[in-house]
């Protein structure tokens, strides 16, 4: 008997709880993430154990997260940082420069507007826009 992992189910229990925003800021990543902490107040630290690698045309690639996990709650950001030497985590995103992941508990459109509102306003930033999970087609590349 061969057990076969389902990537579908996988990615699917992964993103239940999450909110998914699209970040165009080109910027280097330490930069943008201080920008986010001194204006927003956040406190993301990288986590060098959730980097993600990939191989593509026999080369490794390695895409930074940093994580913050709000005091008493059960709710977590992430800041993924999309391109890593002219590959992107996320190829059919190519004009992305981060996505910003929320996930835990339930969080308002009105937190979603808000948040929004706030990442606009920091430098460098162009673009700002709430994706929707369905529009990834390499969504296990985001999980951790």
């Amino acid at each position: 008997m061969q057990l076969k992992i389902d990537n579908e189910q996988l990615a699917e229990a992964f993103f239940t709880d999450t909110h998914l925003i699209g970040i165009v800021a080109p910027v280097k990543n330490y930069q943008f993430v201080w920008h986010v902490n001194q204006s927003m107040g956040y406190q993301f630290r990288i986590n060098n154990s959730m980097e993600i690698g990939l191989v593509k045309k026999n080369r490794q690639y390695f895409f930074s997260i940093y994580e913050y996990n709000v005091p008493g709650l059960f709710l977590s950001h992430y800041l993924y940082h999309n391109h890593f030497d002219g590959e992107y985590l996320l190829p059919e995103f190519r004009h992305l420069d981060f996505l910003w992941m929320i996930k835990g508990e339930d969080v308002s459109e009105n937190d979603i507007t808000v948040l929004l509102q706030a990442i606009r306003k920091l430098p460098y930033v162009q673009l700002v826009n709430e994706m929707s999970n369905e529009k990834i087609k390499n969504k296990q590349h985001l999980i951790f």
